[in-house]
Protein backbone atom coordinates (compact mmCIF):
# COMPACT_ATOMS: atom_id res chain seq x y z
CA UNK A 1 0.00 0.00 0.00
CA UNK A 2 1.22 3.56 -0.79
CA UNK A 3 0.47 6.65 0.87
CA UNK A 4 0.95 10.24 -0.57
CA UNK A 5 0.72 12.75 1.95
CA UNK A 6 0.71 16.41 0.82
CA UNK A 7 1.08 19.65 3.09
CA UNK A 8 -2.04 21.80 2.98
CA UNK A 9 -1.52 25.09 1.33
CA UNK A 10 2.10 24.54 2.57
CA UNK A 11 4.44 28.14 2.62
CA UNK A 12 1.02 29.98 4.16
CA UNK A 13 0.70 26.93 6.68
CA UNK A 14 4.80 27.46 7.08
CA UNK A 15 3.98 31.39 8.26
CA UNK A 16 0.97 30.57 10.24
CA UNK A 17 3.22 28.20 12.49
CA UNK A 18 5.20 30.81 14.13
CA UNK A 19 2.41 34.13 13.41
CA UNK A 20 -0.78 32.10 14.80
CA UNK A 21 -2.93 35.38 14.84
CA UNK A 22 -3.43 34.74 11.09
CA UNK A 23 -4.78 31.14 11.48
CA UNK A 24 -8.73 31.50 9.74
CA UNK A 25 -7.26 34.99 8.55
CA UNK A 26 -6.97 35.39 4.43
CA UNK A 27 -3.12 34.63 3.94
CA UNK A 28 -1.32 34.75 0.54
CA UNK A 29 2.24 34.14 -0.22
CA UNK A 30 4.21 35.72 -3.09
CA UNK A 31 6.37 34.33 -5.38
CA UNK A 32 10.38 36.09 -6.17
CA UNK A 33 10.43 39.89 -6.36
CA UNK A 34 6.94 39.74 -4.62
CA UNK A 35 5.39 38.87 -8.36
CA UNK A 36 2.37 36.52 -8.34
CA UNK A 37 0.69 34.54 -5.32
CA UNK A 38 1.72 31.44 -5.48
CA UNK A 39 0.11 29.71 -1.97
CA UNK A 40 -3.44 30.79 -0.65
CA UNK A 41 -4.73 30.02 2.39
CA UNK A 42 -8.53 28.50 1.96
CA UNK A 43 -10.19 32.24 2.55
CA UNK A 44 -8.52 33.29 -0.11
CA UNK A 45 -9.68 31.05 -2.25
CA UNK A 46 -12.90 31.13 -1.15
CA UNK A 47 -12.56 35.22 -2.14
CA UNK A 48 -11.53 34.02 -5.90
CA UNK A 49 -7.90 34.99 -5.72
CA UNK A 50 -6.42 32.70 -8.28
CA UNK A 51 -3.00 30.74 -7.93
CA UNK A 52 -0.15 32.67 -9.99
CA UNK A 53 -2.20 36.35 -10.52
CA UNK A 54 -0.37 38.87 -10.03
CA UNK A 55 0.32 41.09 -6.94
CA UNK A 56 -0.68 44.12 -8.58
CA UNK A 57 -3.57 43.08 -10.28
CA UNK A 58 -5.27 42.04 -6.41
CA UNK A 59 -4.23 45.59 -4.35
CA UNK A 60 -7.98 46.31 -4.58
CA UNK A 61 -8.84 43.28 -2.53
CA UNK A 62 -6.17 42.94 -0.20
CA UNK A 63 -6.60 46.42 1.25
CA UNK A 64 -10.62 45.69 1.35
CA UNK A 65 -10.35 42.51 2.65
CA UNK A 66 -7.29 43.07 4.75
CA UNK A 67 -5.69 39.89 3.27
CA UNK A 68 -2.14 39.27 4.91
CA UNK A 69 0.69 39.13 2.39
CA UNK A 70 3.76 37.44 2.85
CA UNK A 71 6.83 37.17 0.80
CA UNK A 72 8.56 33.63 0.08
CA UNK A 73 10.71 32.69 2.96
CA UNK A 74 12.32 29.66 1.08
CA UNK A 75 14.93 29.20 4.41
CA UNK A 76 11.94 28.55 6.50
CA UNK A 77 9.53 26.66 4.35
CA UNK A 78 12.63 24.11 3.54
CA UNK A 79 13.38 23.53 7.28
CA UNK A 80 10.10 22.80 8.14
CA UNK A 81 9.53 20.49 5.04
CA UNK A 82 12.79 18.75 6.54
CA UNK A 83 11.20 18.44 9.77
CA UNK A 84 7.74 17.13 8.39
CA UNK A 85 9.91 14.33 6.24
CA UNK A 86 11.30 13.66 9.36
CA UNK A 87 8.43 12.57 10.87
CA UNK A 88 6.52 10.94 8.55
CA UNK A 89 9.92 8.46 8.34
CA UNK A 90 9.19 6.90 11.20
CA UNK A 91 6.02 5.11 9.81
CA UNK A 92 7.68 3.41 7.37
CA UNK A 93 12.00 3.65 5.92
CA UNK A 94 10.76 3.42 2.31
CA UNK A 95 10.02 7.37 1.67
CA UNK A 96 10.09 9.37 -1.29
CA UNK A 97 10.22 13.22 -0.82
CA UNK A 98 8.49 13.85 -3.87
CA UNK A 99 8.27 17.78 -3.68
CA UNK A 100 8.48 20.78 -0.90
CA UNK A 101 5.26 19.99 0.70
CA UNK A 102 4.54 16.13 -0.74
CA UNK A 103 5.51 12.71 0.00
CA UNK A 104 5.12 8.93 -1.36
CA UNK A 105 5.17 6.56 1.87
CA UNK A 106 5.33 2.31 0.67
CA UNK A 107 4.04 0.47 3.40
CA UNK A 108 4.88 -2.69 1.85
CA UNK A 109 7.90 -3.52 4.29
CA UNK A 110 5.78 -3.28 7.21
CA UNK A 111 3.43 -4.50 9.24
CA UNK A 112 0.29 -1.97 8.51
CA UNK A 113 -2.66 -3.37 8.52
CA UNK A 114 -5.19 -0.49 9.14
CA UNK A 115 -4.33 2.38 7.11
CA UNK A 116 -7.49 4.90 8.45
CA UNK A 117 -5.85 4.66 11.94
CA UNK A 118 -2.15 4.92 10.57
CA UNK A 119 -2.89 7.88 8.58
CA UNK A 120 -4.53 9.45 11.80
CA UNK A 121 -1.73 8.96 13.75
CA UNK A 122 0.35 10.42 10.82
CA UNK A 123 -1.63 13.30 10.71
CA UNK A 124 -1.98 14.28 14.51
CA UNK A 125 1.88 13.71 14.94
CA UNK A 126 2.50 16.22 11.87
CA UNK A 127 0.30 18.57 13.27
CA UNK A 128 1.19 18.37 16.67
CA UNK A 129 4.75 18.57 16.14
CA UNK A 130 5.74 20.80 13.49
CA UNK A 131 2.36 22.69 13.48
CA UNK A 132 1.18 22.09 9.53
CA UNK A 133 -1.82 20.19 8.29
CA UNK A 134 -1.52 17.75 5.85
CA UNK A 135 -3.99 15.30 3.86
CA UNK A 136 -3.06 11.56 3.35
CA UNK A 137 -4.32 9.87 0.25
CA UNK A 138 -3.70 5.57 0.56
CA UNK A 139 -4.21 3.28 -2.22
CA UNK A 140 -2.46 0.04 -4.19
CA UNK A 141 -0.38 2.26 -6.55
CA UNK A 142 1.05 5.52 -6.38
CA UNK A 143 -1.70 7.38 -8.86
CA UNK A 144 -4.46 6.14 -6.97
CA UNK A 145 -2.53 7.40 -3.99
CA UNK A 146 -2.59 10.71 -6.04
CA UNK A 147 -6.16 10.48 -6.52
CA UNK A 148 -6.80 9.41 -2.62
CA UNK A 149 -5.27 12.21 -1.55
CA UNK A 150 -7.55 14.64 -3.97
CA UNK A 151 -10.44 13.76 -2.54
CA UNK A 152 -9.34 13.77 1.22
CA UNK A 153 -8.51 17.34 0.57
CA UNK A 154 -11.68 17.60 -1.59
CA UNK A 155 -14.06 16.46 1.06
CA UNK A 156 -11.92 17.37 4.45
CA UNK A 157 -15.00 17.20 6.14
CA UNK A 158 -16.17 13.87 5.46
CA UNK A 159 -12.94 12.07 5.47
CA UNK A 160 -11.06 13.79 8.05
CA UNK A 161 -8.44 14.66 5.88
CA UNK A 162 -7.73 10.79 5.51
CA UNK A 163 -9.15 8.52 2.58
CA UNK A 164 -8.29 5.07 1.53
CA UNK A 165 -8.84 3.40 -1.90
CA UNK A 166 -8.48 -0.08 -1.05
CA UNK A 167 -11.44 -1.44 -2.74
CA UNK A 168 -12.38 -1.98 -6.97
CA UNK A 169 -15.50 -0.09 -6.13
CA UNK A 170 -13.94 2.52 -4.47
CA UNK A 171 -11.27 2.29 -7.26
CA UNK A 172 -13.96 3.07 -10.09
CA UNK A 173 -15.82 5.78 -8.32
CA UNK A 174 -12.72 7.75 -7.31
CA UNK A 175 -11.76 7.16 -11.25
CA UNK A 176 -15.29 8.21 -12.38
CA UNK A 177 -15.08 11.66 -10.03
CA UNK A 178 -11.35 12.66 -11.34
CA UNK A 179 -11.02 14.56 -14.22
CA UNK A 180 -9.45 13.75 -16.95
CA UNK A 181 -6.76 16.83 -16.68
CA UNK A 182 -6.69 16.10 -12.59
CA UNK A 183 -4.63 12.81 -14.00
CA UNK A 184 -1.18 12.71 -12.43
CA UNK A 185 1.12 13.55 -15.41
CA UNK A 186 -1.89 15.01 -17.64
CA UNK A 187 -1.11 18.73 -18.12
CA UNK A 188 -3.16 21.24 -20.13
CA UNK A 189 -2.05 19.76 -23.84
CA UNK A 190 -3.04 16.37 -23.14
CA UNK A 191 -6.11 16.77 -21.71
CA UNK A 192 -7.43 18.92 -24.70
CA UNK A 193 -6.65 15.89 -26.72
CA UNK A 194 -7.99 13.49 -24.58
CA UNK A 195 -11.25 15.84 -24.17
CA UNK A 196 -11.20 15.73 -28.55
CA UNK A 197 -11.07 11.90 -28.05
CA UNK A 198 -13.81 11.51 -26.04
CA UNK A 199 -11.94 10.88 -22.53
CA UNK A 200 -13.39 13.17 -19.84
CA UNK A 201 -12.65 11.58 -16.75
CA UNK A 202 -9.97 8.99 -15.35
CA UNK A 203 -12.48 6.70 -15.61
CA UNK A 204 -12.30 6.59 -19.18
CA UNK A 205 -8.22 6.90 -19.52
CA UNK A 206 -8.37 2.79 -18.16
CA UNK A 207 -11.28 1.57 -20.49
CA UNK A 208 -10.05 -0.96 -22.43
CA UNK A 209 -11.12 0.30 -26.08
CA UNK A 210 -9.24 3.60 -25.54
CA UNK A 211 -6.11 2.05 -24.42
CA UNK A 212 -4.87 2.25 -28.12
CA UNK A 213 -5.04 6.03 -28.12
CA UNK A 214 -3.14 6.25 -24.94
CA UNK A 215 -0.62 4.02 -26.25
CA UNK A 216 -0.05 6.46 -29.39
CA UNK A 217 -0.48 9.58 -27.31
CA UNK A 218 1.81 9.17 -24.30
CA UNK A 219 3.78 6.01 -25.31
CA UNK A 220 5.27 3.52 -22.58
CA UNK A 221 4.29 7.10 -19.95
CA UNK A 222 0.56 6.18 -20.68
CA UNK A 223 1.31 2.95 -21.02
CA UNK A 224 2.55 2.70 -16.75
CA UNK A 225 -0.01 5.44 -15.96
CA UNK A 226 -3.19 3.63 -17.15
CA UNK A 227 -1.27 0.23 -15.06
CA UNK A 228 -1.58 2.41 -12.11
CA UNK A 229 -4.65 3.51 -11.94
CA UNK A 230 -6.20 -0.18 -12.97
CA UNK A 231 -4.85 -0.84 -9.81
CA UNK A 232 -0.81 -2.34 -10.91
CA UNK A 233 1.68 -0.96 -9.20
CA UNK A 234 4.34 -0.46 -11.47
CA UNK A 235 6.33 2.65 -10.54
CA UNK A 236 8.03 2.20 -7.35
CA UNK A 237 9.57 5.06 -4.80
CA UNK A 238 12.86 6.70 -6.37
CA UNK A 239 15.12 6.09 -2.92
CA UNK A 240 17.78 8.48 -4.29
CA UNK A 241 17.08 11.50 -6.48
CA UNK A 242 19.38 11.60 -9.95
CA UNK A 243 22.13 13.64 -10.04
CA UNK A 244 21.17 16.87 -12.32
CA UNK A 245 21.66 16.85 -15.70
CA UNK A 246 21.68 20.89 -15.72
CA UNK A 247 21.86 23.30 -12.80
CA UNK A 248 20.08 26.30 -13.19
CA UNK A 249 20.54 29.78 -10.91
CA UNK A 250 18.80 32.74 -13.11
CA UNK A 251 16.41 35.77 -11.05
CA UNK A 252 14.88 38.90 -12.14
CA UNK A 253 16.84 41.99 -9.99
CA UNK A 254 15.51 43.70 -7.55
CA UNK A 255 15.76 46.72 -9.91
CA UNK A 256 17.33 47.10 -13.26
CA UNK A 257 20.78 47.59 -13.64
CA UNK A 258 22.57 49.47 -15.85
CA UNK A 259 26.19 49.19 -13.99
CA UNK A 260 28.83 46.91 -15.05
CA UNK A 261 30.20 46.19 -12.10
CA UNK A 262 26.58 45.50 -10.31
CA UNK A 263 25.91 42.98 -13.35
CA UNK A 264 29.49 41.16 -12.35
CA UNK A 265 28.47 41.09 -8.61
CA UNK A 266 24.84 38.92 -9.77
CA UNK A 267 26.62 37.06 -12.33
CA UNK A 268 29.12 36.16 -10.09
CA UNK A 269 27.50 35.11 -6.76
CA UNK A 270 24.74 32.78 -9.37
CA UNK A 271 27.87 31.22 -10.65
CA UNK A 272 29.04 30.58 -7.11
CA UNK A 273 25.80 29.50 -5.84
CA UNK A 274 25.68 27.24 -9.12
CA UNK A 275 29.05 25.92 -8.34
CA UNK A 276 27.56 24.79 -4.57
CA UNK A 277 25.02 22.80 -5.78
CA UNK A 278 27.49 21.37 -8.07
CA UNK A 279 29.46 20.14 -5.18
CA UNK A 280 26.51 19.12 -3.21
CA UNK A 281 25.82 16.14 -6.06
CA UNK A 282 29.58 15.26 -6.54
CA UNK A 283 29.74 16.51 -9.81
CA UNK A 284 32.14 18.52 -12.06
CA UNK A 285 30.83 20.75 -15.47
CA UNK A 286 32.68 21.10 -18.90
CA UNK A 287 30.03 24.34 -19.89
CA UNK A 288 29.01 26.79 -18.64
CA UNK A 289 25.78 28.94 -20.26
CA UNK A 290 25.39 32.68 -18.87
CA UNK A 291 21.88 34.31 -19.84
CA UNK A 292 20.88 37.84 -20.07
CA UNK A 293 17.93 40.31 -20.47
CA UNK A 294 17.35 43.68 -21.07
CA UNK A 295 14.05 45.93 -20.24
CA UNK A 296 11.87 44.16 -23.00
CA UNK A 297 9.78 47.51 -23.20
CA UNK A 298 12.77 49.90 -23.23
CA UNK A 299 14.16 47.71 -26.00
CA UNK A 300 11.66 49.10 -28.70
CA UNK A 301 11.16 45.68 -31.00
CA UNK A 302 14.86 44.81 -30.35
CA UNK A 303 16.27 41.39 -29.34
CA UNK A 304 16.25 41.27 -25.68
CA UNK A 305 17.01 37.85 -24.62
CA UNK A 306 21.04 36.86 -24.94
CA UNK A 307 22.88 33.74 -23.79
CA UNK A 308 26.50 32.60 -24.42
CA UNK A 309 27.89 29.61 -23.84
CA UNK A 310 31.88 28.62 -23.34
CA UNK A 311 33.31 25.18 -23.10
CA UNK A 312 35.61 24.69 -20.56
CA UNK A 313 39.26 22.88 -21.13
CA UNK A 314 38.99 20.76 -17.68
CA UNK A 315 36.01 19.58 -15.07
CA UNK A 316 35.51 21.49 -12.46
CA UNK A 317 33.78 22.38 -9.46
CA UNK A 318 35.32 25.74 -8.12
CA UNK A 319 32.96 28.32 -7.50
CA UNK A 320 36.69 30.63 -8.71
CA UNK A 321 36.59 29.55 -12.27
CA UNK A 322 33.17 29.27 -12.59
CA UNK A 323 32.78 32.69 -11.15
CA UNK A 324 36.03 34.04 -13.48
CA UNK A 325 34.57 32.22 -16.87
CA UNK A 326 31.21 33.68 -16.19
CA UNK A 327 32.55 37.16 -16.23
CA UNK A 328 34.73 37.15 -18.93
CA UNK A 329 31.63 35.67 -20.87
CA UNK A 330 28.95 38.87 -19.30
CA UNK A 331 32.12 41.16 -20.90
CA UNK A 332 32.05 39.66 -24.35
CA UNK A 333 28.18 40.52 -24.72
CA UNK A 334 27.15 42.69 -22.08
CA UNK A 335 26.13 46.52 -23.80
CA UNK A 336 27.11 49.55 -21.58
CA UNK A 337 24.53 51.58 -21.02
CA UNK A 338 21.76 49.13 -21.58
CA UNK A 339 19.23 48.86 -18.87
CA UNK A 340 18.79 45.01 -17.68
CA UNK A 341 16.71 42.89 -15.79
CA UNK A 342 17.20 39.27 -15.42
CA UNK A 343 20.41 37.13 -15.23
CA UNK A 344 21.19 33.76 -15.21
CA UNK A 345 24.10 30.78 -14.81
CA UNK A 346 23.76 27.84 -16.22
CA UNK A 347 25.78 24.95 -15.31
CA UNK A 348 26.16 21.94 -18.51
CA UNK A 349 28.09 18.88 -19.46
CA UNK A 350 27.94 17.57 -15.92
CA UNK A 351 29.58 14.45 -15.06
CA UNK A 352 30.57 12.64 -11.41
CA UNK A 353 33.54 14.22 -9.98
CA UNK A 354 34.81 10.67 -9.38
CA UNK A 355 35.12 10.41 -13.65
CA UNK A 356 37.18 13.43 -14.32
CA UNK A 357 39.50 12.94 -16.69
CA UNK A 358 42.37 15.28 -16.27
CA UNK A 359 44.08 17.10 -18.78
CA UNK A 360 47.90 16.98 -19.72
CA UNK A 361 48.43 20.45 -20.66
CA UNK A 362 46.06 22.96 -18.99
CA UNK A 363 44.82 22.10 -15.36
CA UNK A 364 42.82 23.80 -12.84
CA UNK A 365 44.98 25.26 -9.55
CA UNK A 366 45.03 22.21 -7.19
CA UNK A 367 44.84 24.47 -4.24
CA UNK A 368 40.59 25.45 -5.57
CA UNK A 369 39.48 22.23 -4.01
CA UNK A 370 40.74 22.73 -0.86
CA UNK A 371 39.41 26.61 -0.33
CA UNK A 372 36.26 24.90 -1.86
CA UNK A 373 35.89 22.24 0.99
CA UNK A 374 36.55 25.23 3.54
CA UNK A 375 33.57 27.22 2.22
CA UNK A 376 31.10 24.27 2.02
CA UNK A 377 32.39 23.17 5.79
CA UNK A 378 31.63 26.82 7.04
CA UNK A 379 28.44 27.06 5.20
CA UNK A 380 26.97 23.94 6.49
CA UNK A 381 28.00 24.98 10.17
CA UNK A 382 26.92 28.30 10.37
CA UNK A 383 23.89 28.30 7.86
CA UNK A 384 25.82 31.34 6.12
CA UNK A 385 27.87 32.12 3.39
CA UNK A 386 30.63 33.73 5.76
CA UNK A 387 33.20 33.34 2.87
CA UNK A 388 32.43 35.33 -1.05
CA UNK A 389 34.38 35.89 -3.30
CA UNK A 390 35.89 39.30 -3.53
CA UNK A 391 33.57 40.71 -6.28
CA UNK A 392 30.06 39.78 -4.46
CA UNK A 393 28.59 41.55 -2.00
CA UNK A 394 29.25 40.41 1.55
CA UNK A 395 26.09 41.38 2.72
CA UNK A 396 23.35 39.79 0.42
CA UNK A 397 23.19 36.87 -1.51
CA UNK A 398 19.52 37.08 -2.96
CA UNK A 399 19.02 40.73 -3.95
CA UNK A 400 15.21 40.69 -4.23
CA UNK A 401 12.08 42.46 -3.45
CA UNK A 402 11.36 41.16 0.27
CA UNK A 403 8.68 43.76 1.05
CA UNK A 404 6.58 41.32 3.55
CA UNK A 405 9.25 38.84 4.44
CA UNK A 406 8.78 37.22 8.05
CA UNK A 407 11.72 35.97 9.92
CA UNK A 408 14.08 32.42 9.95
CA UNK A 409 12.61 31.40 12.76
CA UNK A 410 14.26 27.88 12.47
CA UNK A 411 17.38 28.31 10.32
CA UNK A 412 18.85 31.61 12.15
CA UNK A 413 19.62 31.92 15.61
CA UNK A 414 19.08 36.03 15.79
CA UNK A 415 15.96 35.51 14.53
CA UNK A 416 14.34 33.11 17.01
CA UNK A 417 10.93 33.32 18.14
CA UNK A 418 11.09 35.27 21.08
CA UNK A 419 8.47 34.68 23.90
CA UNK A 420 7.50 37.22 26.96
CA UNK A 421 6.19 35.86 29.84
Amino acid sequence: MFALVDCNNFYVSCERVFQPQFQKKTVVVLSNNDGCVISRSDEAKALGIAMGVPEFKIRNEIKQHQIAVFSSNYALYGDLSKRVMDVLADFTPDIENYSIDEAFLNFKNTNTTNFETCGLQMKQRVQKWIGIPVCIGFAETKALSKVANKIAKKFQERTGGIYVIDTDEKRIKALKWTKIEDIWGIGYQLSKKMKAFGMVSAYDFTLQHNEDFVKRTMGVVGKRLRAELLGLSVLELEQQPEAKKNIAITRTFEKSITNLSELKERVSTFATIASEKLRQQKSCCYGIILYLRKDKYKAENERYNFSVYEALPFATQSSLTLSTTAIKMLEKIVQVGETYTKAGIIITDIIPQDQKQFNLFVEENPKHEKIMKVMDDIRKKTGERKIRLGNQDLQRTWKMKQNFLSKKYTTDIKELLEIKC
